[in-house]
């Protein structure tokens, strides 16, 4: 076993720590941060779909990819790139979108969620796992969406450019935009502030490369652990924090509470949890990275991950006008619509044909 990359740790302990600040400071309870569900905000913002509860500009995902930006920069590691399957990688960011909000979060918000004492993010966490896996017997045998070509820098500034101009526009003109009054997209930290600790968290997770896709992908093909160890920390001090905190009614940061009912922004149908984590991890697997990684490289000027990004907040848009989203705080029996099972299913079609299309092919003797 290699030994623990002490960066990656602090970098966990780091994210666990702004978690748990920003849902002190007004984000939704065990949503300190989430990719997918911030992303999700940023799409109803955006108006591109109608769900009237999470419509917000997120300051998290524009800090986080402008703090790796700038920690890519100063460490001469910002190296614009792209043209690697660019369609497909839309699509999979849509899948892997899609199933995370049948779940309702992405990777880091099911270890919160987890950190809170919520037992659906287990069942999550299986599937994810199981995901993961079957994508690794593809990596095992070749599969690649080609190779990426150096590019002007300009490419690799589109998507910080875009988020940076979108969160500007945002405090001048904020007309301009949709609000949530009520639901998760009204509850936010400050703007300044959070678009701060996700800056600061951006940085930490451009120098460790922070991933739990590549951690569990890692740890399964190469016996190689110390990017899981981000996340034990993740968990760890969520733990502690909601254990120590929780109980002193600081903005919506709740006490642990171990169980499956009656847990913040979650329901129990654990048949599509499971699934629809087992999508965003095989999804994952295939894209290089979890949504959190994909920003990270779409600020270190990786055009590819901007790509996916894009294709995340299309597939957002998508769960939320065709009714795919988990609902939260239904009977399991109601939280997941038949759009969003046959989706589901449809989606594992979908990533086993680009798994083998991109199998290298057998020469001919």
């Amino acid at each position: 076993m290699k030994k623990v990359n002490w960066m990656v740790v602090l970098s966990g302990v780091a994210v666990g720590i702004a978690a748990l600040a920003l849902s002190a400071l007004g984000n939704p309870a065990n949503m300190g941060f989430c990719i997918a569900c911030f992303e999700r905000d940023i799409a109803g913002t955006l108006g591109l779909h109608s769900a009237a509860v999470v419509q917000y500009m997120r300051p998290e995902i524009i800090g986080l990819v402008l703090g790796a930006m700038i920690m890519a920069l100063v460490k001469g590691e910002f190296r614009a790139k792209g043209g690697s399957s660019p369609a497909t990688r839309f699509l999979l960011g849509a899948l892997v979108m899609i199933g995370a909000l049948v779940f309702l979060g992405c990777p880091l918000r099911m270890m919160l969620r987890l950190g809170g004492g919520d037992l659906n993010a287990l069942v999550a966490l299986l599937g994810f796992v199981l995901g993961i896996f079957v994508g690794t017997l593809f990596l095992k045998r070749g599969f690649s969406l080609k190779r990426s070509y150096t590019l002007g820098t300009a490419e690799g500034a589109v998507l910080p450019v875009l988020l940076i101009v979108a969160g500007v526009a945002f405090l001048l003109f904020p007309a301009l935009f949709k609000v949530s009054e009520k639901g998760p997209g009204s509850m936010h930290a400050p703007f300044i502030v959070a678009l701060l600790i996700a800056m600061a968290v951006g940085a930490f997770a451009q120098r460790s490369r922070l991933c739990m896709v590549g951690g569990l992908r890692d740890a399964m093909m190469f016996k190689d652990f110390k990017l899981l160890y981000g996340f034990v920390a993740i968990l760890i001090v969520t733990i502690l924090g909601k254990l120590a905190l929780g109980g002193l009614k600081m903005g919506n940061l709740t006490p642990f509470k171990l169980g499956f009912t009656e847990q913040p922004v979650a329901h129990s149908a654990h048949v599509w949890n499971f699934l629809g984590m087992a999508l965003a991890g095989w999804g994952s697997v295939l894209l290089g990275g979890c949504p959190l990684r994909q920003l990270i490289l779409a600020g270190e000027g990786n055009g590819d991950s901007a790509v996916a990004v894009f294709g995340m907040i299309a597939g957002a848009a998508i769960s939320h006008n065709f009714g795919l989203a988990g609902a939260a705080g239904k009977p399991a029996a109601e939280a997941v619509s038949l759009n969003a099972k046959v989706v589901i299913l449809s989606g594992f079609v979908i990533l086993l044909i680009i798994s083998l299309v991109n199998l290298p092919k057998e020469k001919k003797a």
